[in-house]
C-alpha cells in the first residue's frame, strides 16, 4: 500500500523539464509516440528513476543524462503492459564503453581456453543490468536493428516468470483458459520464427533479425524486441 501511494504521488507530479530535454535530445523515438504514450512513458520513467539504483564503473560518473536516457529506453517496454517496473531489478551498472569479462571455453579433450570477451551489455537474473554508455547512446539515436538497452531489458521481462525461455508474462487477472491459449499461441509463433532464423543462419541467408537471435529462444526474444521497436 505504501509503495502504491508513493508511486501515485510520483506519477502525479510534473515531469521535470530537465529530464524532458534529455529525452527529447537523446531519444528521438519520444516525439514519434502518440501523446497518451508519451505521458505513460514519462510516468514509468519517474518511477524507474526513484526505484532503481545506478552505479558508474570504469571511472564513469553517473549523471541525470545517463539515468534518464537509459530509463526512457527501458520503460518503452512497459507501455500498455499490466506489469511492475522490472520488479527483480535493483541496480544498473554503467561503463563508459565496451568492457571486458573473463571467459572460459571448452575446446575438447578436457582442455579449457581462458580469454577476455568484449561486451556492450549483460542482464543478470540476480537483479542487475550492465550497460556500456556509448552503446546506449548509439542504440537510442540509430535507426538500425541493435539497441543494447532494449535487448538487456527484454531479458529482464523474460525472467519475470522465473525462466529465461523467450516468453515474458503475457497477462494477469484472466481466466486459466485465456492464459493457456495466449501462451500456446506465443509458443507456436515464437518457435516457428526461431527455427526459421536458425535455418537462415545455417544457410548464410540474411534476415531482418540479427544472427545472434539464433543462439537460443531467450536471445531470439531479445533480438526480436530490438528489431520490432
Amino acid at each position: 500500500m505504501w509503495k502504491e501511494q508513493r508511486r501515485r504521488k510520483l506519477t502525479s507530479a510534473p515531469f521535470p523539464s530537465v529530464w524532458k530535454r534529455i529525452v527529447e535530445t537523446h531519444c528521438p523515438f519520444h516525439k514519434k509516440l502518440p501523446e497518451p504514450d508519451r505521458r505513460e512513458l514519462e510516468k514509468h520513467i519517474k518511477v524507474f528513476m526513484v526505484e532503481k539504483k545506478f552505479e558508474g564503473c570504469g571511472g564513469l560518473t553517473i549523471t541525470d543524462e545517463i539515468k534518464v536516457c537509459i530509463a526512457a529506453q527501458a520503460c518503452l517496454l512497459l507501455l500498455h503492459r499490466d506489469t511492475e517496473c522490472y520488479p527483480a531489478l535493483q541496480t544498473i551498472l554503467v561503463y563508459p564503453s565496451s568492457y571486458f569479462v573473463p571467459t572460459t571455453r571448452h575446446v575438447g579433450s578436457g582442455v579449457f581456453e581462458e580469454s577476455h570477451q568484449a561486451r556492450a551489455g549483460e542482464s543478470w537474473r540476480e537483479g542487475v543490468v550492465v550497460l556500456a554508455w556509448d552503446e546506449v547512446c548509439k542504440g537510442a539515436t540509430a535507426s538500425g536493428q541493435s539497441n543494447v538497452v532494449l535487448h538487456e531489458f527484454a531479458h529482464q521481462l523474460d525472467w519475470e516468470d522465473g525462466r529465461a525461455d523467450g516468453a515474458p508474462i503475457l497477462g494477469n487477472g484472466e481466466s486459466y483458459a485465456m492464459r493457456k491459449t495466449r501462451y500456446e499461441t506465443w509458443k507456436r509463433v515464437m518457435e516457428a520464427g526461431y527455427e526459421q532464423l536458425r535455418a537462415k543462419v545455417q544457410s548464410c541467408e540474411s534476415d531482418v533479425l540479427r544472427d545472434y537471435g539464433a543462439t537460443n529462444p531467450a536471445e531470439f526474444f531479445a533480438v526480436a524486441t530490438e528489431s520490432f521497436l
